[in-house]
């Protein structure tokens, strides 16, 4: 598959739920997958409170993730293309 490909099928994809617990992010994609990262990947996030970390927005158009206190932005890529 090409990167053309690739971005095309990312582009079409969306962040449908958020779950934060424990050190990972679990986001449910609008494929039907569900994917988890850690959150040791964001420096931001690594050294959050709780009560930070569980203050998100997913963006409209369920492209991102945006944590306003932190002002911090993880795409959807970061879930599908680590």
């Amino acid at each position: 598959m090409n990167l053309t490909a690739k971005k095309l099928s990312t582009e079409k994809l969306s962040i449908l739920r958020l779950k934060v617990q424990g050190d990972v992010l679990t986001a449910e994609i609008s494929d039907g997958r569900v994917i988890s990262i850690p959150i040791a990947w964001f420096k931001r996030l690594q050294n959050a409170s709780e009560k930070d970390l569980l203050n998100f927005e997913i963006s409209p158009s369920g492209y991102g993730i945006h944590w306003p206190s932190l002002d911090e932005d993880v795409s959807i890529k970061s879930f599908i293309n680590p």
